[in-house]
Protein backbone atom coordinates (compact mmCIF):
# COMPACT_ATOMS: atom_id res chain seq x y z
CA UNK A 1 0.00 0.00 0.00
CA UNK A 2 1.67 3.35 -0.82
CA UNK A 3 2.14 6.28 1.21
CA UNK A 4 -1.14 8.14 -0.48
CA UNK A 5 -3.17 5.07 0.61
CA UNK A 6 -6.90 6.18 2.82
CA UNK A 7 -6.74 3.97 6.22
CA UNK A 8 -8.93 1.49 6.80
CA UNK A 9 -11.74 3.84 7.32
CA UNK A 10 -10.96 5.60 3.90
CA UNK A 11 -10.36 8.70 6.77
CA UNK A 12 -7.45 11.03 5.64
CA UNK A 13 -4.45 11.33 8.20
CA UNK A 14 -6.05 14.69 9.69
CA UNK A 15 -8.40 12.34 11.22
CA UNK A 16 -6.38 9.87 12.62
CA UNK A 17 -4.16 9.90 16.11
CA UNK A 18 -0.88 8.98 15.99
CA UNK A 19 0.74 5.49 15.42
CA UNK A 20 2.25 3.48 17.91
CA UNK A 21 3.49 0.46 18.26
CA UNK A 22 6.82 -0.99 16.88
CA UNK A 23 8.02 -0.58 13.20
CA UNK A 24 7.75 -3.96 11.17
CA UNK A 25 10.38 -5.16 9.16
CA UNK A 26 8.18 -4.37 6.17
CA UNK A 27 7.77 -0.59 7.72
CA UNK A 28 12.02 -0.40 7.62
CA UNK A 29 11.94 -1.35 4.57
CA UNK A 30 9.30 0.73 3.07
CA UNK A 31 10.38 4.30 1.22
CA UNK A 32 8.80 7.25 0.73
CA UNK A 33 7.76 9.21 -2.60
CA UNK A 34 9.91 11.71 -1.56
CA UNK A 35 12.61 8.95 -0.78
CA UNK A 36 12.90 8.92 2.58
CA UNK A 37 12.54 6.01 5.01
CA UNK A 38 9.47 6.50 7.29
CA UNK A 39 10.47 7.15 10.98
CA UNK A 40 10.00 4.70 13.56
CA UNK A 41 6.99 4.36 15.24
CA UNK A 42 5.66 5.76 18.56
CA UNK A 43 5.08 4.07 21.30
CA UNK A 44 2.02 4.39 23.13
CA UNK A 45 3.35 6.91 26.11
CA UNK A 46 5.17 9.08 23.68
CA UNK A 47 1.65 9.68 22.37
CA UNK A 48 -0.22 10.53 25.27
CA UNK A 49 3.18 12.16 26.84
CA UNK A 50 3.37 14.30 23.73
CA UNK A 51 -0.32 15.25 24.29
CA UNK A 52 0.16 15.77 27.87
CA UNK A 53 3.20 18.43 27.27
CA UNK A 54 1.33 20.31 25.13
CA UNK A 55 -1.70 20.84 27.63
CA UNK A 56 1.16 21.83 30.14
CA UNK A 57 2.01 24.68 28.13
CA UNK A 58 -1.24 25.49 27.51
CA UNK A 59 -2.35 25.73 30.84
CA UNK A 60 0.74 27.58 31.79
CA UNK A 61 -1.28 29.96 29.27
CA UNK A 62 -4.97 30.24 29.77
CA UNK A 63 -4.94 29.22 34.07
CA UNK A 64 -1.83 31.80 34.27
CA UNK A 65 -4.79 34.22 32.70
CA UNK A 66 -7.69 33.27 34.39
CA UNK A 67 -6.22 33.49 37.71
CA UNK A 68 -5.60 37.44 37.44
CA UNK A 69 -8.22 38.18 35.06
CA UNK A 70 -10.64 40.08 37.38
CA UNK A 71 -7.99 42.23 38.49
CA UNK A 72 -7.32 42.94 34.92
CA UNK A 73 -10.44 43.89 33.49
CA UNK A 74 -11.09 45.89 36.61
CA UNK A 75 -7.93 48.00 35.99
CA UNK A 76 -9.70 48.49 32.49
CA UNK A 77 -13.11 50.08 34.26
CA UNK A 78 -14.81 47.10 34.45
CA UNK A 79 -17.67 46.90 37.37
CA UNK A 80 -17.95 43.61 39.50
CA UNK A 81 -21.21 42.55 37.40
CA UNK A 82 -19.67 43.00 33.97
CA UNK A 83 -16.56 40.59 35.34
CA UNK A 84 -19.15 38.08 36.25
CA UNK A 85 -20.91 38.17 33.15
CA UNK A 86 -18.07 38.08 31.04
CA UNK A 87 -15.84 35.29 32.75
CA UNK A 88 -19.24 33.49 33.51
CA UNK A 89 -20.39 33.27 29.93
CA UNK A 90 -17.01 32.27 29.32
CA UNK A 91 -17.13 29.06 30.99
CA UNK A 92 -20.59 28.32 29.56
CA UNK A 93 -19.43 28.71 26.54
CA UNK A 94 -16.23 26.67 27.06
CA UNK A 95 -18.52 23.61 27.60
CA UNK A 96 -21.33 24.33 25.87
CA UNK A 97 -20.19 24.90 22.76
CA UNK A 98 -18.29 21.65 23.01
CA UNK A 99 -21.16 20.08 21.61
CA UNK A 100 -21.41 21.80 18.43
CA UNK A 101 -17.30 21.36 17.91
CA UNK A 102 -17.25 17.92 18.95
CA UNK A 103 -20.39 17.01 16.48
CA UNK A 104 -18.43 18.73 13.72
CA UNK A 105 -15.38 16.97 14.07
CA UNK A 106 -16.89 13.27 14.64
CA UNK A 107 -18.44 14.13 11.14
CA UNK A 108 -15.90 15.69 8.94
CA UNK A 109 -13.13 13.74 10.61
CA UNK A 110 -11.02 17.29 11.10
CA UNK A 111 -9.73 16.35 14.61
CA UNK A 112 -6.32 17.79 14.03
CA UNK A 113 -7.33 21.09 12.41
CA UNK A 114 -10.14 21.29 15.65
CA UNK A 115 -7.34 20.72 17.95
CA UNK A 116 -4.77 23.06 16.03
CA UNK A 117 -7.26 25.72 15.93
CA UNK A 118 -8.04 25.69 19.30
CA UNK A 119 -4.74 26.08 20.99
CA UNK A 120 -3.60 28.71 18.27
CA UNK A 121 -7.02 30.81 19.71
CA UNK A 122 -5.31 30.61 23.31
CA UNK A 123 -1.65 30.94 22.12
CA UNK A 124 -2.45 34.42 20.45
CA UNK A 125 -5.82 35.53 22.65
CA UNK A 126 -3.95 35.63 26.03
CA UNK A 127 -0.23 37.48 25.40
CA UNK A 128 -2.60 40.05 23.16
CA UNK A 129 -4.44 40.50 26.50
CA UNK A 130 -1.17 42.55 27.36
CA UNK A 131 -2.14 45.67 24.80
CA UNK A 132 -5.13 46.81 26.56
CA UNK A 133 -4.41 48.88 28.72
CA UNK A 134 -2.70 51.28 25.83
CA UNK A 135 -5.91 51.28 23.78
CA UNK A 136 -7.62 53.78 26.16
CA UNK A 137 -11.72 53.79 25.68
CA UNK A 138 -11.68 50.55 23.39
CA UNK A 139 -9.08 48.45 25.56
CA UNK A 140 -12.22 46.95 28.16
CA UNK A 141 -13.93 45.85 25.14
CA UNK A 142 -11.35 44.24 23.03
CA UNK A 143 -10.16 42.58 26.60
CA UNK A 144 -14.03 41.18 26.67
CA UNK A 145 -13.61 39.65 23.24
CA UNK A 146 -10.12 38.20 23.70
CA UNK A 147 -11.55 36.47 27.06
CA UNK A 148 -14.78 35.43 25.09
CA UNK A 149 -12.35 33.93 21.66
CA UNK A 150 -10.09 32.22 24.38
CA UNK A 151 -12.87 30.33 25.93
CA UNK A 152 -14.26 29.88 22.19
CA UNK A 153 -10.72 28.04 21.64
CA UNK A 154 -11.11 26.25 24.44
CA UNK A 155 -14.60 24.63 22.69
CA UNK A 156 -13.18 23.98 19.77
CA UNK A 157 -10.12 21.72 20.50
CA UNK A 158 -11.21 19.87 23.56
CA UNK A 159 -13.69 16.90 22.09
CA UNK A 160 -11.55 16.56 19.28
CA UNK A 161 -8.23 16.74 21.14
CA UNK A 162 -9.72 14.24 23.94
CA UNK A 163 -10.79 11.64 21.24
CA UNK A 164 -7.22 11.52 19.60
CA UNK A 165 -5.91 11.26 22.83
CA UNK A 166 -8.63 8.39 24.21
CA UNK A 167 -6.72 6.32 20.60
CA UNK A 168 -3.28 7.35 21.79
CA UNK A 169 -4.24 5.93 25.20
CA UNK A 170 -5.87 2.34 24.58
CA UNK A 171 -2.25 1.41 24.08
CA UNK A 172 -1.43 1.85 27.55
CA UNK A 173 -5.00 1.69 29.19
CA UNK A 174 -7.00 4.30 29.42
CA UNK A 175 -7.29 5.21 32.81
CA UNK A 176 -3.04 5.65 32.89
CA UNK A 177 -3.06 7.54 29.75
CA UNK A 178 -6.36 10.12 31.02
CA UNK A 179 -3.97 10.23 34.73
CA UNK A 180 -1.02 10.97 33.11
CA UNK A 181 -1.51 13.24 30.87
CA UNK A 182 -3.87 15.06 33.67
CA UNK A 183 -0.88 15.20 36.05
CA UNK A 184 1.03 17.04 33.27
CA UNK A 185 -1.44 19.65 32.59
CA UNK A 186 -2.08 20.15 36.12
CA UNK A 187 1.45 21.12 36.16
CA UNK A 188 0.67 24.27 33.89
CA UNK A 189 -2.48 25.12 36.16
CA UNK A 190 -0.08 25.37 38.62
CA UNK A 191 3.00 26.72 37.14
CA UNK A 192 1.04 29.28 35.36
CA UNK A 193 -0.41 31.44 37.98
CA UNK A 194 2.36 31.22 39.98
CA UNK A 195 4.65 32.79 37.05
CA UNK A 196 1.79 35.49 36.89
CA UNK A 197 2.40 36.34 40.62
CA UNK A 198 6.00 36.26 40.13
CA UNK A 199 5.78 38.72 37.97
CA UNK A 200 3.60 40.79 39.34
CA UNK A 201 5.27 41.24 42.16
CA UNK A 202 8.56 41.89 40.12
CA UNK A 203 6.54 44.72 37.68
CA UNK A 204 3.90 46.00 39.62
CA UNK A 205 2.18 45.88 36.37
CA UNK A 206 -0.40 42.91 34.93
CA UNK A 207 0.44 43.10 30.97
CA UNK A 208 3.85 42.24 31.36
CA UNK A 209 2.90 38.50 32.32
CA UNK A 210 0.47 38.36 29.93
CA UNK A 211 3.10 39.52 27.07
CA UNK A 212 4.92 36.52 28.80
CA UNK A 213 2.46 34.15 28.45
CA UNK A 214 2.83 34.16 24.38
CA UNK A 215 6.42 31.47 25.21
CA UNK A 216 4.40 28.75 26.51
CA UNK A 217 2.21 29.81 24.11
CA UNK A 218 4.37 29.43 20.88
CA UNK A 219 5.52 26.09 22.63
CA UNK A 220 2.11 24.35 22.98
CA UNK A 221 2.09 24.94 19.04
CA UNK A 222 5.44 23.72 18.15
CA UNK A 223 5.17 20.64 19.78
CA UNK A 224 1.99 19.98 18.91
CA UNK A 225 2.56 20.97 15.13
CA UNK A 226 5.42 18.53 15.90
CA UNK A 227 3.00 15.61 16.79
CA UNK A 228 1.09 16.14 13.74
CA UNK A 229 4.06 15.77 11.66
CA UNK A 230 4.86 13.04 12.79
CA UNK A 231 1.91 11.57 13.19
CA UNK A 232 0.98 12.15 9.30
CA UNK A 233 4.76 10.59 8.58
CA UNK A 234 3.81 7.44 10.33
CA UNK A 235 -0.07 6.77 9.60
CA UNK A 236 0.19 7.58 5.92
CA UNK A 237 0.02 3.66 5.36
CA UNK A 238 -3.20 3.64 7.47
CA UNK A 239 -1.45 1.02 10.36
CA UNK A 240 -4.00 0.06 12.58
CA UNK A 241 -4.09 1.55 15.99
CA UNK A 242 -3.07 -1.40 18.95
CA UNK A 243 -6.33 -2.12 19.61
CA UNK A 244 -8.56 -1.73 16.38
CA UNK A 245 -11.87 -0.60 16.15
CA UNK A 246 -14.50 -3.23 16.39
CA UNK A 247 -16.67 -3.94 12.97
CA UNK A 248 -19.63 -2.37 14.73
CA UNK A 249 -18.06 0.53 15.41
CA UNK A 250 -17.42 1.26 11.51
CA UNK A 251 -21.05 0.96 10.67
CA UNK A 252 -21.94 3.77 13.77
CA UNK A 253 -22.74 7.26 12.51
CA UNK A 254 -20.28 9.53 12.66
CA UNK A 255 -21.42 12.87 14.61
CA UNK A 256 -24.80 11.54 15.60
CA UNK A 257 -26.23 12.41 19.64
CA UNK A 258 -28.92 9.44 19.01
CA UNK A 259 -26.45 6.94 18.33
CA UNK A 260 -24.44 7.17 21.69
CA UNK A 261 -25.51 4.55 24.18
CA UNK A 262 -27.47 4.90 27.29
CA UNK A 263 -25.56 4.18 29.93
CA UNK A 264 -23.32 7.24 28.07
CA UNK A 265 -26.28 9.50 28.97
CA UNK A 266 -26.52 8.01 32.20
CA UNK A 267 -23.30 8.36 33.21
CA UNK A 268 -23.61 11.65 31.81
CA UNK A 269 -26.05 13.04 34.14
CA UNK A 270 -24.32 11.27 36.66
CA UNK A 271 -21.17 13.91 36.17
CA UNK A 272 -23.63 16.07 35.77
CA UNK A 273 -25.09 15.92 39.47
CA UNK A 274 -21.62 15.65 40.68
CA UNK A 275 -21.09 18.98 39.15
CA UNK A 276 -23.87 20.60 40.67
CA UNK A 277 -22.83 19.55 44.13
CA UNK A 278 -18.98 20.65 43.22
CA UNK A 279 -18.83 24.20 44.41
CA UNK A 280 -16.88 26.62 42.43
CA UNK A 281 -13.80 27.64 43.70
CA UNK A 282 -14.65 31.42 43.63
CA UNK A 283 -17.68 30.94 46.21
CA UNK A 284 -15.08 28.76 48.77
CA UNK A 285 -11.85 32.00 48.16
CA UNK A 286 -14.88 33.98 49.47
CA UNK A 287 -16.00 32.50 51.88
CA UNK A 288 -11.84 31.95 53.16
CA UNK A 289 -11.03 35.40 52.37
CA UNK A 290 -14.45 37.12 53.77
CA UNK A 291 -14.41 35.29 56.90
CA UNK A 292 -10.72 35.56 57.20
CA UNK A 293 -9.96 31.78 57.43
CA UNK A 294 -6.52 32.74 55.50
CA UNK A 295 -4.56 36.05 54.46
CA UNK A 296 -5.98 37.63 51.24
CA UNK A 297 -2.01 37.21 49.73
CA UNK A 298 -2.23 32.91 50.48
CA UNK A 299 -5.52 32.49 48.20
CA UNK A 300 -3.46 31.93 44.80
CA UNK A 301 -0.98 29.57 47.00
CA UNK A 302 -4.01 27.53 48.24
CA UNK A 303 -5.67 27.57 44.94
CA UNK A 304 -2.12 26.11 43.39
CA UNK A 305 -2.15 23.51 46.14
CA UNK A 306 -5.57 22.23 45.11
CA UNK A 307 -4.30 21.90 41.66
CA UNK A 308 -1.72 19.86 42.47
CA UNK A 309 -4.35 17.61 44.69
CA UNK A 310 -5.76 17.44 41.20
CA UNK A 311 -3.16 16.05 39.22
CA UNK A 312 -2.32 13.91 42.15
CA UNK A 313 -6.11 12.08 42.34
CA UNK A 314 -6.07 11.80 38.62
CA UNK A 315 -2.70 9.68 38.53
CA UNK A 316 -4.32 7.56 41.79
CA UNK A 317 -7.67 6.61 40.13
CA UNK A 318 -6.49 6.15 37.12
CA UNK A 319 -4.28 3.70 37.63
CA UNK A 320 -7.03 1.89 39.94
CA UNK A 321 -9.27 2.30 37.00
CA UNK A 322 -7.51 0.51 34.87
CA UNK A 323 -8.18 -2.50 37.06
CA UNK A 324 -11.60 -2.14 38.79
CA UNK A 325 -12.73 0.25 35.58
CA UNK A 326 -16.08 2.68 36.25
CA UNK A 327 -16.60 1.57 39.87
CA UNK A 328 -13.72 3.67 40.78
CA UNK A 329 -16.01 6.58 40.42
CA UNK A 330 -18.11 5.11 43.20
CA UNK A 331 -15.87 7.20 45.91
CA UNK A 332 -16.06 10.66 44.25
CA UNK A 333 -20.07 11.58 45.30
CA UNK A 334 -19.41 10.99 49.16
CA UNK A 335 -15.81 13.25 48.67
CA UNK A 336 -18.42 15.90 46.59
CA UNK A 337 -20.88 15.69 49.35
CA UNK A 338 -18.06 16.53 52.19
CA UNK A 339 -16.39 19.10 50.72
CA UNK A 340 -18.82 22.23 51.63
CA UNK A 341 -19.16 20.76 55.30
CA UNK A 342 -15.46 21.05 55.28
CA UNK A 343 -14.53 23.49 53.03
CA UNK A 344 -17.02 26.54 54.53
CA UNK A 345 -15.50 25.72 58.06
CA UNK A 346 -14.09 28.45 59.92
CA UNK A 347 -11.45 26.71 61.36
CA UNK A 348 -8.55 26.64 58.95
CA UNK A 349 -7.35 23.13 58.92
CA UNK A 350 -10.76 22.01 58.71
CA UNK A 351 -11.30 24.76 55.31
CA UNK A 352 -8.20 23.83 53.97
CA UNK A 353 -8.59 19.96 53.75
CA UNK A 354 -12.44 20.83 52.13
CA UNK A 355 -10.27 22.91 49.80
CA UNK A 356 -7.86 19.76 48.56
CA UNK A 357 -10.45 17.91 48.64
CA UNK A 358 -12.42 19.90 46.13
CA UNK A 359 -8.86 19.71 43.99
CA UNK A 360 -9.08 15.72 43.97
CA UNK A 361 -12.88 15.93 42.92
CA UNK A 362 -11.97 18.28 40.16
CA UNK A 363 -9.13 16.09 39.13
CA UNK A 364 -10.84 12.82 39.36
CA UNK A 365 -13.99 14.49 37.03
CA UNK A 366 -11.55 16.26 34.43
CA UNK A 367 -9.82 12.81 33.93
CA UNK A 368 -10.82 9.51 34.39
CA UNK A 369 -14.26 10.05 34.08
CA UNK A 370 -12.99 10.75 30.39
CA UNK A 371 -11.77 7.31 30.00
CA UNK A 372 -15.16 5.56 31.21
CA UNK A 373 -17.04 7.89 28.51
CA UNK A 374 -14.34 6.67 26.13
CA UNK A 375 -15.28 2.91 27.56
CA UNK A 376 -19.06 3.41 26.56
CA UNK A 377 -19.27 4.99 23.64
CA UNK A 378 -17.44 3.65 20.15
CA UNK A 379 -14.95 5.39 17.92
CA UNK A 380 -16.14 7.26 15.17
CA UNK A 381 -18.53 9.48 17.97
CA UNK A 382 -16.17 10.00 21.03
CA UNK A 383 -15.98 13.95 19.71
CA UNK A 384 -19.38 13.90 20.17
CA UNK A 385 -19.97 12.64 23.19
CA UNK A 386 -16.95 13.89 25.18
CA UNK A 387 -19.23 17.27 23.41
CA UNK A 388 -21.96 16.72 24.92
CA UNK A 389 -20.46 15.35 27.73
CA UNK A 390 -19.15 18.82 28.65
CA UNK A 391 -22.66 20.26 27.01
CA UNK A 392 -24.68 18.58 30.43
CA UNK A 393 -21.28 19.68 32.49
CA UNK A 394 -21.84 23.20 31.84
CA UNK A 395 -25.38 23.51 32.21
CA UNK A 396 -25.28 21.72 35.50
CA UNK A 397 -22.41 24.16 36.82
CA UNK A 398 -24.01 26.78 35.93
CA UNK A 399 -27.22 25.83 38.50
CA UNK A 400 -25.10 24.57 40.80
CA UNK A 401 -23.46 28.04 41.05
CA UNK A 402 -26.07 29.57 41.43
CA UNK A 403 -27.61 27.01 44.20
CA UNK A 404 -24.07 27.28 45.90
CA UNK A 405 -24.18 31.33 45.79
CA UNK A 406 -27.63 31.33 46.65
CA UNK A 407 -27.57 29.13 49.89
CA UNK A 408 -24.14 30.30 51.48
CA UNK A 409 -25.60 33.44 52.40
CA UNK A 410 -28.52 32.40 53.31
CA UNK A 411 -27.50 29.05 55.05
CA UNK A 412 -24.78 27.31 54.99
CA UNK A 413 -25.98 24.20 56.83
CA UNK A 414 -28.78 24.17 54.11
CA UNK A 415 -26.04 24.08 51.42
CA UNK A 416 -24.47 20.99 52.71
CA UNK A 417 -27.64 19.25 52.91
CA UNK A 418 -28.57 20.23 49.14
CA UNK A 419 -25.07 19.27 47.99
CA UNK A 420 -25.67 16.01 49.59
CA UNK A 421 -28.64 15.71 47.42
CA UNK A 422 -27.32 16.07 44.52
CA UNK A 423 -25.24 13.34 45.20
CA UNK A 424 -27.30 11.29 46.24
CA UNK A 425 -28.76 10.72 42.74
CA UNK A 426 -25.42 10.99 41.56
CA UNK A 427 -24.42 8.37 42.92
CA UNK A 428 -27.82 6.47 42.09
CA UNK A 429 -27.06 7.18 38.16
CA UNK A 430 -23.72 6.13 38.46
CA UNK A 431 -24.65 2.67 39.87
CA UNK A 432 -27.33 2.51 36.85
CA UNK A 433 -24.61 3.56 34.06
CA UNK A 434 -22.39 0.97 35.74
CA UNK A 435 -25.39 -1.74 35.48
CA UNK A 436 -23.78 -4.54 32.46
CA UNK A 437 -25.59 -5.87 29.89
CA UNK A 438 -26.76 -2.59 27.76
CA UNK A 439 -23.42 -1.23 26.06
CA UNK A 440 -20.27 -3.57 25.90
CA UNK A 441 -17.68 -1.84 26.65
CA UNK A 442 -15.61 -1.04 22.95
CA UNK A 443 -12.27 -1.45 23.47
Amino acid sequence: MTQQAKNPKGMSADSVPPAIGPATQSDRARVTQSGRAPAARWSPWRAVVGFGLVSLAADMVYEGARSITGPLLAGLGASALLVGLVTGAGEAMALLLRLVFGTWADRTGRYWTATITGYVLTAVCVPALAITPFLAAAGLAVACILILTERTGKAIRSPAKTALLARAASGVGLGRGFAVHKALDQLGAVAGPLLVAAILATTGAIWPAMALLAIPGAVAIAILLWIRHRSADLDASGSPLPTAPRAADAAEPAGNLSALPTRFWLFALSAGATTAGLVTFGVISYHLTRDRVVPVPLVPVVYAAAMAAAGLAALATGWIYDRVKGRVLLGLPFVVAAIPALAFANAPAAALTGVMLWGAATGVQDSTVKALVADLVPSPNRATAYGAFAAVQGATAIAGGIMAGALYDYSVPLLVVAVAGTQVVALGLLVASLRPGQQQDVE
